[in-house]
């Protein structure tokens, strides 16, 4: 039903696809990958609104009883599109460097993986759901980026936060490669039943 593509919770998730690209902009507003720091404060500004509304899209859905087939499919891709954008755009202009681009592509490469899994199970007619320490993990790797964001613009005050930014994206690769371990270990197990 169109109605049903157009209510509030829908809304939210297709304002956070659009985010992308602004958040993303905020960055080539000298025509080059060179923020100045109000273009830094203003995408996380966009940044931490889009994550809350991350949060409001699932829960408006649900006491509203507003939830959707397109809903179900756009969430999770609003959710990888935003945070894999932001963590491609702070390893070019250089805020994520070095090892720390191991915490950055461990995200990444588990984000490909269990979108695969759960397309694959979804075809198996077998739910996957979301765990207590997945959505631990989420909310540390947006905690995180937010930190990636501010960067040199937060350090400039001395609030250390490329530093604190960085620190927190290992933790968040490593509650990844557990949460990550344990959808492939579940979904496996479907996989080996279906042959």
């Amino acid at each position: 039903m169109a109605s049903r593509a157009y209510n509030i919770p829908n809304l939210l998730t297709y304002a956070r696809i659009i985010a992308v690209p602004v958040v993303v902009a905020c960055f080539f507003v000298e025509g080059r990958l060179e923020s100045s720091d109000f273009a830094r404060w203003t995408a996380l500004g966009i940044f931490i609104v889009a994550s809350i509304t991350d949060y409001l899209d699932g829960y408006l859905a649900r006491i509203w009883n507003q939830t959707s087939n397109i809903g179900r499919m756009l969430d999770p891709i609003a959710d990888k599109l935003l945070v894999a954008s932001v963590l491609l755009l702070m390893a070019a202009d250089g805020t994520i460097a070095g090892w720390s681009l191991w915490a950055a592509i461990t995200i990444l490469c588990r984000e490909i993986l269990v979108s695969g899994l759960r397309e694959y199970l979804a075809e198996l007619k077998v739910a996957v759901p979301v765990t207590r320490i997945a959505k631990w993990k989420t909310t540390l790797q947006m905690v995180a980026i937010a930190f990636l964001l501010a960067g040199p613009a937060g350090d400039a005050f001395g609030l250390y936060t490329t530093a604190l930014g960085i620190t927190l994206l290992w933790v968040a690769a490593v509650l990844t490669i557990y949460t990550g371990y344990d959808y492939f270990r579940a979904g496996l197990k479907h996989v080996v039943d279906a042959e």
